[in-house]
């Protein structure tokens, strides 16, 4: 979302220097509509990155293995898609004649969103993850080694190793 806001300012910022322009930064309900899109595309990328390295965690891979081979596996969809849908939004962005106003903004919002949300869903989501899955395992690991009290420790070392 701050990818659409900041080409929805750079839009303002070209158009002050190029034309007329409002005074004021648009967030009007065309913006709103298109960061509703956006979240929908963005969502799924990361779901299905996300869902693809839990699978291949839970066959044994590391986590950091099993990011980047999502990643990986992911790469081409997630440009497919997030191509197809900017270059199919470049006549909206582009757009003049009565009622161009609005269509530039949802074109505009949905551009720069969409390239910053595709940048994110490749880079930081696996990274995310990443961290996520070392943070879990940590907290799991300072679960399973609860000392009991009164028992000696070769007694509590004996009862991990025969479960």
């Amino acid at each position: 979302m701050v990818g659409a806001f900041i080409a929805l300012i750079l839009r303002l910022i070209s158009d002050d220097l190029y034309g007329p322009s409002s005074i004021f930064f648009e967030n009007d309900v065309f913006a709103q509509i298109g960061l509703v899109m956006l979240i929908g595309l963005a969502a799924k990328n990361a779901i299905l990155i996300v869902e693809f390295a839990k699978a291949e965690y839970e066959k044994g891979r590391t986590a950091m293995d099993a990011a980047l081979a999502s990643a990986r596996l992911r790469l081409r969809p997630i440009l497919m898609t997030a191509f197809a849908f900017i270059l199919g939004c470049v006549p909206l962005w582009l757009a003049v004649g009565s009622g161009a106003a609005c269509r530039q903004i949802l074109g505009t919002t949905v551009i720069g969103g969409m390239l910053a949300a595709t940048l994110i869903a490749i880079f930081l989501i696996p990274a995310i993850f990443y961290m996520v899955e070392k943070l879990s395992n940590r907290k799991e690991k300072e679960k399973s080694e609860v000392v009991v009290v009164g028992e000696p420790a070769s007694v509590v070392k004996d009862a991990k190793t025969s479960a």
